[in-house]
C-alpha cells in the first residue's frame, strides 16, 4: 500500500513539473517575409564643381567629346574627362563642368576635374611657381649645364635634370624658384628636390618650401649637477 502511494505521488510530481506528454502544446508563430527597400542615394552638388571657370581672352579652348585642350601664351595642355563628368561652353569666356550621371563617384569627379581644368587655364595664361629654401651650413644650389646641382651635406653633390616645360632659378645660392604652366609637374619637381633632405625638427636643417612652417622639437636638456 505504501509503495503504491509513493508511486502515485511521484507520478503527480512529474506531471506537475514536466507536464503530461499529451498535454504539451507547441505554438507556432507565422514568420512574415522581410522585404528590403533600397533607398536612392542623393548626392549633393559639389561646392567647387558648380563654380564657373573664367577663360581669359588670350586662352583658346578646344572641346572634342571628353577631350579638352587649352592653349595660351605660356604653353598648351590637354585633359581627358571620365564618363561621369563633362564640360560645356556656357558663353564666350565661361566654362561649366557638369555631372553626366547622378552617382557618388560623379560627385567626387565633379569638383576634381573642375579644379584641374581651372589650373590648366591659369597655368597657360599666368603660370605657377614653387619656392624652396635651403637651410644648413654649406647647403647651396647651382647650375652645371642644364642640370640643377645641390650640395646637401652628402659625400657627393646631388644632380637633377630639369624636365621640359619647367624653369628653375637659383637666388643667393640658397633659394630655388620652380615655375612653369603645368602645376602638377611643378609640384612634382619641387617635391623631388625637397625629398633629398627634408627639414629636421630640431634645428630646421634641410630643404623646405618657402611658406612651410616646421614644428620644432626641444632638444635633450643637459644633465643637472
Amino acid at each position: 500500500m505504501a509503495s503504491s502511494i509513493i508511486s502515485f505521488q511521484t507520478s503527480n510530481l512529474r506531471s506537475a513539473f514536466l507536464g503530461e506528454r499529451n498535454a504539451i502544446c507547441i505554438s507556432s508563430i507565422p514568420v512574415t517575409r522581410v522585404s528590403l527597400v533600397r533607398k536612392a542615394v542623393e548626392c549633393k552638388e559639389s561646392r567647387i564643381g558648380k563654380q564657373p571657370i573664367q577663360v581669359p581672352s588670350n586662352v583658346t579652348i578646344t572641346l572634342e567629346g571628353q577631350d579638352v585642350k587649352v592653349k595660351g601664351p605660356l604653353g598648351e595642355l590637354a585633359l581627358t574627362y571620365p564618363r561621369e563628368v563633362k564640360v560645356d561652353r556656357e558663353e564666350p569666356g565661361i566654362l561649366r563642368v557638369r555631372k553626366a550621371v547622378e552617382t557618388r563617384r560623379a560627385n567626387q569627379m565633379h569638383g576634381l576635374f573642375r579644379t584641374l581644368t581651372d589650373n590648366m587655364v591659369v597655368g597657360v595664361s599666368k603660370g605657377f611657381e614653387k619656392r624652396l629654401q635651403l637651410i644648413g651650413v654649406g647647403y647651396r644650389a647651382m647650375f652645371e649645364g642644364k642640370d640643377l646641382v645641390l650640395s646637401l651635406g652628402f659625400s657627393h653633390p646631388v644632380r637633377m635634370a630639369i624636365p621640359e616645360g619647367i624653369k628653375v632659378k637659383v637666388e643667393e645660392n640658397t633659394r630655388i624658384v620652380v615655375s612653369g604652366y603645368d602645376k602638377s609637374a611643378i609640384g612634382q619637381f619641387a617635391a623631388s628636390v625637397r625629398k633629398w633632405r627634408p627639414p629636421e625638427p630640431y634645428k630646421g636643417k634641410g630643404v623646405k618650401y618657402a611658406d612651410e612652417v616646421i614644428r620644432r622639437k626641444e632638444g635633450k636638456a643637459g644633465k643637472k649637477k
